[in-house]
């Protein structure tokens, strides 16, 4: 039962200890994408916790479970793992595990119903406002960046200038006819390029898999400081990739006109649009990336967590091997 009780442990202090020091570090707005993939595996860390665990303690309340996952195996293999003799214990810990793994499955499918259903009725939304031409009419005049993607630009007439991604299997860049008065070209192509990167890098299945873990296990602290940290972060990394092929004042200007008329910029600003000042800041101030040795040492420190998962679930039958 050690590999078992080792696992759960580990799971709880990567769920309570990792987010906080995670998100107080200053590194993250430096590399937002570094940060994603280090967000990304402290929540896989966690979870492969729970379903090893889940497997463990199955394996403990059923002894014809318990032979099949034994099956083949070395010479003391099962015994290095204890799990004989505590079915009433792997029974209670099988059922709560169990229970969080259906519940995860049940919040995921929920919201990916809930997105789709979204993205159809915008999608509707759009093709009554701004009906697509036959395809024989707009074969010639589509861009060749528009044909190899699937991405399609939507005009909007809308005196209020705004520019969203509407991501799916033809992608819609959506901008509206005050954007295109009130921009300038340089200022609509970083815009455009902010929304194609969050369709290019799927930030939308991101953060669909960190709502859904947020709604449904809502006391779980890494779940919901997951979901905060993916919206903050995917919005500096779709800024960061506008800056680098327009230039960071362009960027920052294109995202001081698309905001202002939305009070963004006074003193009380709406809550989910407070960061946009901060990502202005951040555009002017251009600090550089992390050398590429610093970036190397994150990005293993990152991984090492879901390693260190496996390494423990691993480490009876390696020690009975060896």
């Amino acid at each position: 039962m050690t590999a078992l009780l080792s696992l759960l442990l580990l799971g709880l202090l990567l769920a309570t200890v990792a987010p906080g020091r995670l998100a107080r570090a200053r590194w993250p707005e430096r590399e937002p994408v570094l940060a994603l993939l280090a967000w990304q595996s402290l929540v896989v860390a966690v979870l492969l916790c729970c379903l090893l665990s889940l497997l463990l303690a199955c394996a403990a309340a059923l002894p014809a479970l318990r032979e099949a996952v034994f099956a083949g195996a070395p010479s003391g293999m099962e015994e290095a793992y204890g799990l004989a003799g505590a079915e009433g214990w792997g029974r209670l810990t099988a059922a709560l595990l169990a229970l969080g793994a259906l519940q995860t499955a049940v919040a995921l499918t929920r919201e990916v119903r809930a997105a789709r259903a979204l993205r159809g009725a915008q999608q509707a939304h759009l093709d009554d406002r701004a009906p697509e031409l036959p395809a024989e009419l707009t074969a010639g005049n589509r861009s060749g960046a528009e044909r190899r993607t699937g991405e399609r630009l939507v005009v909007l007439e809308n005196v209020r200038p705004e520019a969203w991604s509407l991501p799916g299997p033809e992608a819609r860049l959506v901008v509206t006819t005050g954007a295109l008065q009130q921009l300038t070209d340089r200022e609509l192509a970083a815009v455009l390029s902010h929304e194609r990167s969050h369709v290019r890098a799927r930030h939308h299945w991101l953060a669909q898999c960190a709502e859904a873990l947020a709604t449904g296990f809502p006391g779980v602290g890494v779940f919901s400081a997951f979901r905060d940290q993916v919206g903050e972060l995917v919005e500096l990394a779709a800024d960061d990739r506008a800056a680098r092929r327009h230039g960071r004042l362009t960027t920052a200007l294109a995202l001081v006109e698309i905001n202002a008329g939305r009070g963004v910029f006074g003193s009380c600003p709406p809550h989910h649009l407070a960061q946009a000042p901060r990502r202005v800041d951040r555009l002017l101030a251009g600090r550089p990336r992390l050398t590429v040795l610093h970036r190397l040492r994150l990005t293993l420190a990152a991984l090492v967590a879901p390693a260190g998962v496996v390494l423990v679930a691993l480490a009876p039958a390696l020690a009975a091997v060896l």
